[in-house]
């Protein structure tokens, strides 16, 4: 419990400190998230994923918090998966090669002899599919990284249930890392997580709950699963359909995501992230409660059918300004010089 605290706080500080001293640098080095409409430099995932990594192989090393069968090897693949993600935001890497890395490494984690071939299979889809949804909540100051605390907490307490203490401590350990990369993360950002960090985040989370669900029967599993990462998988979700319907590509980014509709209701950014935050909340609180079978499996269905009725009302924000026309643009200067 001791040590849990100890290493809980030592990674927050840790995490603040070194994303505040990779800013410069990655300026410098032009590894920056262009998406916004300043530079913002998109080193903070490295600070997270260096940190849980090192705190945890502290705890290895001294033999206070042995990560316990597969946890280390799940570790090692999560960093893989950053490094992959590090290269992307250095060189804008194409999404496939992204989604089969992320493949590769989840297919080496799933425990097999627990989940079956078959759930083994749709594991390391969930995995993928989570992973990627997780990047896609890097659109908005605070999102990833709110979300990922709330989720990671969720997931220890999960853990923990069943006695898996050197996951919960890692768990734990990441979303204290998580909380010290918001503090240069939140509205007005200082630090982006980038896809290092987001992918990693996605991946550790989803194998983590994998790890926790594994040998349970595959419905209640999904529905837990889905709860977890409910505000991603609805983040997902809305932007595939409105760019269906928009017959827009999948991959071109735009301002369609979850943040960008509540924005154009009104809420201000760090609005905006509290309120996904408070429903990521409620919905990884379901997740858990159904894990520990404290509420039946029917819970799951007022998740999904509360992120579906989100996910249509929001389709319909539009969310880009109706362009002026050049008429009406003329009329309007022809106003100011008669007026």
């Amino acid at each position: 419990m001791l040590y849990g605290i100890a290493a809980a706080s030592a990674a927050l500080l840790l995490t603040a400190v070194l994303a505040a001293l990779l800013r410069v640098p990655a300026l410098r080095a032009g590894i920056v998230d262009r998406r916004r409409q300043r530079p913002l430099p998109a080193l903070g995932g490295v600070a997270v994923v260096a940190v849980t990594c090192l705190v945890a192989w502290a705890g290895v090393w001294t033999k206070v918090a042995p990560l316990g069968d597969g946890v280390a090897e799940l570790l090692v693949a999560g960093a893989a998966v950053a490094v992959l993600g590090l290269v992307a935001d250095v060189w804008r890497l194409r999404a496939r090669v992204l989604v089969a890395g992320t493949a590769v490494a989840a297919a080496c984690v799933v425990p097999y002899d627990e989940t079956g071939v078959w759930g083994g299979i749709l594991a390391v889809g969930w995995i993928v599919f989570a992973s990627v949804a997780f990047k896609g909540l890097d659109h908005a100051d605070g999102l990833a990284g709110t979300v990922g605390v709330v989720a990671a907490f969720g997931t220890g307490v999960c853990a923990a249930a069943e006695v898996m203490d050197g996951l919960a401590v890692l768990l734990s350990v990441f979303a204290a890392a998580l909380t010290g990369f918001l503090m240069h993360n939140w509205h007005p950002a200082r630090v982006g997580m980038g896809a290092c960090g987001s992918l990693f985040t996605g991946f550790l989370l989803s194998s983590a709950a994998v790890f926790t669900r594994a040998g349970y029967a595959l419905g209640p599993t999904a529905g837990v699963l889905f709860c977890l990462g409910a505000v991603a998988a609805g983040d997902f979700l809305l932007v595939v359909l409105a760019r269906a319907t928009a017959r827009r590509p999948l991959l071109r980014r735009g301002p369609d995501h979850l943040a960008h509709r509540l924005r154009r209701l009104g809420l201000t950014p760090p609005g905006a992230v509290v309120l996904l935050g408070a429903g990521s909340f409620s919905t990884v609180l379901v997740g858990v409660l159904v894990h520990a079978g404290w509420t039946g499996d029917g819970a799951v269905l007022w998740v999904a059918g509360g992120v579906l009725l989100v996910v249509l009302v929001l389709l319909r924000i539009p969310v880009q300004p109706p362009r002026r026309t050049v008429s009406t643009q003329v009329r309007g200067q022809l106003r100011v010089r008669n007026g």
